[in-house]
């Protein structure tokens, strides 16, 4: 079946459907990544997003149960330039077409993603809306395209209810996460560092968690806009006033600077990909990164009596990490877990415990 991709600009491009047939209406940006796209699409940071994939051969390696980083895709939609229907791998329990349709992800093939990836960097993320109607009026479509806004992500994607999760071996420490949109393998990272982890929904009160008994608090990374979640903003704060300490990565991480005073933007293309180089300043080492961000906290709004700045983007220069002056408190913008991608900066989930250890948590 045909499927036609138009983007804000009033571009279009026409290819074959995959997955739902549904009309789909998204905020489109591009992923550098090879592999990885199940995890990929099961990133909750991914809600109201349609995903490009640069790489042009995608699906041979098929899905399975065991590579989802969430209970199930979050992404709006999927394109991608062609999708092996058949995956060979000796994980491999489905192909990825059906998977699409089974969780209604719309998603398109046949389209040169790299001209495409070309275009959404030069121009910036733009909306767009992948229709499989024979007959539509592309003005129709723009008029949809441009009233639509990626919100109320964290509040979809977050769980419920507190839920804990058991550490690997010996337990050791109790790691209270705070949920914006958190993905498996992070949770897993803390797991098999000997810490029990109790997940909070996002909303959680402040003193719930600071009433709790733990040893360390975690704030994930999540969808959107970090400046829509106000409410949010007031609870971090109080976290960051306690004495526990504090681990932020990714959209926590631009939560803790909004509610410490400092101020985030959006990116003109964001970075989604595993292979972006942040250097660490302290050390002066680079590291190859995973990362998933359309907002950056800006440097100029960094106050450097409350923090300063430990890892910067190789490529241009922006902020990828803070140090805080307020003991046992840092917090990235990349993705240590990984989940596609390098575990090149794992180790800061040792250091997150080595910081919990040395105030007295090791039990």
């Amino acid at each position: 079946m045909k499927a036609t991709l138009i983007l804000a600009n009033g571009m279009t491009f026409t290819g074959r459907s995959i997955g739902s047939t549904a009309d789909r209406v998204c905020e489109m940006v591009f992923n550098t990544s090879m592999t990885g796209y199940q995890e990929i699409l099961t990133d909750p940071s991914y809600a109201g997003q349609g995903i490009v994939m640069s790489y042009p051969l995608i699906g041979n390696y098929g899905v399975n149960r065991e590579d989802n980083e969430s209970s199930r895709p979050w992404a709006e939609a999927f394109i991608v330039r062609h999708l092996t229907t058949r995956g060979s791998n000796f994980r491999c329990e489905g192909g990825l077409n059906e998977y699409l349709k089974q969780y209604d992800i719309t998603g398109i093939e046949g389209v040169d993603t790299r001209a495409l990836t070309r275009i959404l960097r030069s121009e910036g993320t733009m909306n767009g809306m992948i229709t499989c109607a024979e007959h539509f009026s592309v003005q129709d479509c723009l008029e949809k395209i441009k009233t639509y806004r990626v919100q109320g992500t964290v509040e979809a994607v977050t769980r419920k209810a507190p839920q804990v999760y058991p550490a690997m071996g010996e337990q050791q420490l109790r790691v209270a996460l705070m949920d914006f949109g958190v993905k498996e393998n992070m949770i897993r990272c803390l797991q098999k560092r000997g810490c029990q982890v109790t997940v909070y929904p996002a909303h959680t009160p402040a003193e719930t968690v600071l009433t709790g008994g733990f040893d360390g608090v975690m704030l994930s990374n999540g969808p959107g806009d970090p400046a829509d979640n106000t409410a949010i903003i007031e609870e971090v704060k109080k976290l960051y006033q306690s004495d526990l300490p504090l681990f932020a990565v990714c959209l926590g991480h631009q939560l803790l600077a909004l509610a410490t005073g400092a101020e985030t933007r959006k990116m003109r293309f964001g970075h989604r990909g595993g292979n972006h180089p942040v250097k660490d300043l302290e050390h002066g080492r680079a590291y190859i990164t995973s990362q998933n961000h359309g907002y950056v906290v800006t440097k100029e709004s960094v106050n450097p009596e409350v923090a300063e700045i430990s890892h910067v983007n190789v490529n241009e220069g922006s902020v990828e990490g803070l140090k805080y002056k307020r003991p046992n408190c840092f917090t990235v913008q990349f993705h240590p877990e990984a989940s596609p991608g390098p575990m090149d900066t794992e180790y800061l989930f040792d250091n997150f415990v080595d910081m919990m250890k040395q105030k007295g948590g090791a039990r």
